[in-house]
């Protein structure tokens, strides 16, 4: 009754605190900030349901909840617990979440890198009193010297320097490659440097990165061969990431096994846009890597999944 149609949603762009999930009203019109655990929730003011938690009605009335976490369990955290859906934050770098006994964290300080450009030769990081976060200063120089240190990331040409209106064109992309997936199976992240964008700027990319699903059957390796490298699966499969799952189905190649010891990781890949729809009907783009082929070898990656790791050992020092 209380919904209104056509829809009328603010023109400001939605600002929720970091960590918290964007989610669609109980008319399915406007993105609200998801109430989160212990937070008073109505139909309009849906709790947070990526961690978990649900509006519990009956004990405040007048169309009035509090969010709570379904029963899981609790995490230690030197010393200290945390219940099932409970935010909170070690340090100021840090904003956390306890979800049924691991622990996941999102940094609060930007980690962009910055390269050397004509509007600001000398990029240099300073820690400012009161704040927590270092933050990005230029520092002047002479004329002569701010075009120097520029062209270390320009073309080089003599008979031209780089214009302050045409960066792109005189910038000589520079990117490294894509580093290991973070999870050994199961959706993981992969991250890059490139410096390719329209301020010459050296920015992290990420894409999404499946090696293998958890629960991939791999074939059996045929007598003489030492490895299956890469497997397809028989069906074609959606992709699933963070509740939202993928408008299109694929039958990507995923990294086998290898019999002599030996891991099996992407060689070569490819990055595409895939396209996932969310229970609230929205959608959103995410690069994703794409396998081609697999090798074996012995330089094997260490498991760095906050979420698996935090079962095996306490992740010391990460939290300072």
């Amino acid at each position: 009754q209380a919904c209104t149609y056509p829809c009328q949603c603010p023109s400001q762009p939605l600002q929720c605190p970091a960590g918290t999930s964007h989610v669609l009203d109980a008319c399915g019109c406007c993105k609200v900030c998801a109430r989160q655990l212990g937070e008073l929730c109505s139909l309009q003011k849906p709790c947070d349901h990526h961690k978990g938690l649900y509006c519990d009605f009956s004990k405040i009335h007048r169309g009035s909840g509090i969010c709570l976490a379904h029963e899981g369990a609790t995490c230690d955290l030197l010393g200290k617990i945390y219940h099932n859906g409970e935010s909170f934050q070690p340090t100021c770098k840090l904003q956390c979440i306890c979800m049924d006994g691991a622990i996941g964290c999102i940094p609060l300080c930007s980690d962009d890198l910055r390269l050397p450009s004509p509007e600001c030769p000398n990029p240099r990081r300073v820690k400012f009193r009161n704040k927590c976060c270092e933050e990005w200063t230029c520092e002047e120089g002479s004329e002569e010297n701010r075009f120097e240190t520029a062209m270390a990331v320009f073309r080089e040409d003599p008979a031209q320097k780089p214009e302050l209106n045409n960066l792109q064109e005189n910038c000589l992309v520079q990117t490294t490659k894509w580093s290991a997936c973070s999870k050994s199976c199961g959706m993981g992240i992969s991250a890059r440097v490139t410096n390719d964008n329209p301020q010459c700027r050296l920015e992290k990319e990420t894409r999404l990165c499946m090696v293998r699903p958890c629960n991939f059957s791999v074939e059996k390796a045929k007598k003489g061969k030492k490895c299956v490298r890469t497997p397809k699966p028989r069906q074609s499969l959606h992709f699933e990431f963070s509740g939202c799952t993928s408008t299109r189905s694929y039958r990507p190649k995923f990294c086998g096994s290898c019999t002599d010891g030996r891991c099996c990781t992407p060689y070569v890949t490819s990055t595409v846009e895939v396209e996932f729809r969310c229970p609230e009907g929205d959608f959103f783009q995410r690069k994703m890597m794409f396998i081609k082929m697999c090798s074996c070898h012995y330089d094997c990656p260490r498991d760095n999944d906050i979420f698996l790791a935090t079962y095996h050992r306490r992740m010391i020092g990460d939290h300072i």
